[in-house]
């Protein structure tokens, strides 16, 4: 799937969160204090995914790639 940072960031967050868990591209999990994080890529971005001790979300982080609009 191909969607820009910003067309992604103006979907609301279930979307945001569909896509992710659908077309993302696992890239590394880590926890730390009954948190896990979750990177996932997604076109030329990364989103972070926080689940809480329970499994559930308890935040998303999107970042922007920036190595991808290097030469």
């Amino acid at each position: 799937m191909t969607i820009s940072y910003y067309d992604f960031k103006n979907l609301p967050n279930e979307s945001q969160c569909d896509i992710v868990l659908n077309e993302g591209h696992l890239m590394n999990e880590t926890i730390k204090d009954e948190l896990k994080f979750v990177l996932y890529e997604i076109s030329s971005f990364t989103v972070e995914i926080v689940y809480n001790k329970n499994n559930r979300i308890a935040a998303m982080n999107v970042y922007q790639n920036k190595s991808a609009y290097a030469n």
